[in-house]
């Protein structure tokens, strides 16, 4: 495991109480005291932080395109993406088993651990601290952002896609569940039959599974054009 200091400088902010970091890159795999209450806080926080941002940056948003455009900056997908841009992989303390499957790589497993180091920056130093963390990470993000690219999300584009070319609706099935209850993970196909497309999300709800797999389809489409 890399120098949590490295860490720290990535993320902008220097721990006090060094045990709390330690604790939010701890998986449930590798010891009793791990991340998934550090990750529910963060989660919290989270969304609150990216919520007032997107408020204050687009007086245009009605409330519904407010929620999908949060949705679509603090699920997984996005988590990963900033979690693998500070390589939080290489800081990772893991059960042997879970290492040796690929966990310190795995998107969920990165999106927790991102949360939980928010969460920690919280319990720490409060909101204002937490808040300088997650937006010095979720800027690049956020300075892109259009209302075309992230109001909608990707089932609802998908069906938009399809009914605007008069084709059938896609077909969402669960195809695994695996875990253990309190963290199961989900693989779901998108199925559009009429153009033999079947594609498939992995995540740790069925919901988000559904938009990882309708996300994938969009993109074959888009290849496909």
């Amino acid at each position: 495991m890399e120098n949590l200091e490295i860490l720290e400088s990535r993320i902008g902010y220097t721990f006090t109480d060094r045990k709390l970091l330690e604790r939010a890159v701890t998986h449930r795999s590798f010891a009793a005291q791990h991340n998934e209450r550090l990750e529910f806080l963060g989660d919290s926080v989270l969304n609150c932080v990216v919520g007032n941002a997107l408020f204050l940056r687009d007086k245009h948003f009605t409330e519904g395109e407010l929620s999908r455009v949060r949705a679509n900056l603090v699920c997984e997908k996005t988590l990963a993406v900033v979690a693998a841009k500070i390589d939080v992989s290489a800081f990772l303390r893991m059960g042997e088993g879970e290492m040796k499957t690929g966990g310190a790589h795995r998107p969920s497993i990165m999106a927790d651990a991102m949360e939980a180091i928010f969460g920690a920056v919280f319990a720490e130093s409060g909101f204002e601290a937490a808040q300088k963390v997650i937006l010095g990470l979720f800027d690049p993000i956020l300075s892109s952002l259009t209302p075309e690219q992230l109001s909608k999300d990707a089932k609802t584009r998908l069906q938009e896609y399809l009914q605007g070319r008069h084709l059938p609706l896609p077909q969402y099935v669960v195809v695994n569940v695996s875990g253990a209850a309190h963290a199961q993970q989900f693989d779901c196909e998108c199925r559009i039959p009429t153009l033999d497309i079947v594609t498939l999300g992995h995540a740790t709800s069925r919901r988000a599974a559904e938009q990882n797999a309708a996300a994938t389809a969009l993109e074959v489409l888009k290849n496909r054009e």
